[in-house]
């Protein structure tokens, strides 16, 4: 017996500045659309289509929203296995959790489809065995895609996430160049250790940072949307990333970062007006580089069935 469900899963931004591997955020009107039939044959790939899609792999196990989808259903003792077709909107490698949506899309599409009451905690975990294919154990961004809105990743062993409550208006431009920066890389150049004096405002940012989304606080957030400890590491894998920062902080952004482990950058503002004029400036700043860019509110809905 066969059954099939189709999901949409938001794209999101790891580590939101200073959160690293903790905080995420999901972002409104970008995503994949993903299809899981669960079938008594073999597991495939049925299908890839959108945005990179001629470089994601077919193989069954390669393919980490197959991975996911089939882990779900072993921890489940679910005898079937998955079918998925993929249709993607987001850039592969390219910092808006693309590897963590079609990892979420394969592990809530296939609970769904077994029609049991699946627990949060069997999502994420199934979710992170995706992801694990793609980069390592790592719920920043898988978290955000699952739940939406803003939350925080507090552990993969076992797997905990939490969303919190945001108050006002939050708007975010992402800025994706033409190129790819694995996960692999952009964490190969980050220290282990960092200094007492680092990590203590590295935590006062991100505290800081939660507490802005939380009271709606633009100003507070302006102050404490800085990471001392991925950014000056990471910026010189980003062609042009200062020029980029400049541009959308000239166009009355509350702050810019790189997103994720990037090449995409984003910026946090108050409105859509000055959303859509950072996305402009930040555009035309990554030249000569080609660039693609995506306004949108904070998404409140996480990934859900359509």
């Amino acid at each position: 017996m066969s059954s099939s469900v189709t999901v949409f899963v938001p794209g999101s931004i790891g580590n939101v500045g200073p959160g690293f591997d903790v905080l995420g955020l999901a972002i409104d009107g970008i995503g994949d659309r993903i299809t899981v039939e669960l079938v008594d044959g073999p597991s495939r790939v049925a299908a890839v289509t959108g945005r990179d899609a001629a470089d994601v792999p077919l193989v069954a196990d390669h393919n980490c929203c197959n991975v996911a989808a089939n882990s779900l259903l072993l921890r489940l003792g679910d005898p079937r296995q998955a079918v998925v077709t993929i249709d993607r909107g987001l850039p592969l490698a390219g910092g808006l959790g693309a590897s963590a949506a079609a990892s979420v899309g394969g592990a809530y599409a296939a609970a769904l489809a077994t029609g049991r009451d699946v627990p949060i905690t069997t999502i994420l975990t199934a979710a992170l065995d995706g992801e694990d294919v793609v980069s390592s154990r790592h719920l920043d961004n898988i978290a955000p895609s699952l739940l939406g809105g803003l939350t925080i990743a507090r552990g993969t062993e076992p797997a905990e996430a939490v969303r919190l409550p945001i108050k006002g208006e939050w708007w975010v431009a992402v800025v994706s160049p033409a190129v790819r920066l694995t996960t692999k890389k952009a964490r190969s150049v980050l220290p282990q250790l960092v200094t007492q004096a680092d990590f203590v405002k590295q935590m006062s940012n991100t505290a800081s940072l939660v507490a802005a989304f939380m009271t709606g606080d633009h100003d507070l957030a302006s102050r404490s949307l800085v990471d001392i400890y991925a950014e000056p590491r990471r910026a010189s894998l980003i062609g042009s990333f200062f020029a980029v920062k400049q541009a959308a902080l000239n166009a009355g952004a509350l702050g810019c970062t790189i997103s994720g482990a990037g090449p995409s950058v984003f910026a946090l503002t108050s409105d859509e007006h000055i959303a859509i004029k950072a996305a402009k400036d930040m555009q035309a700043a990554f030249w000569p580089l080609e660039a693609q860019f995506h306004i949108g509110r904070v998404a409140d809905k996480g990934a859900h069935r359509i």
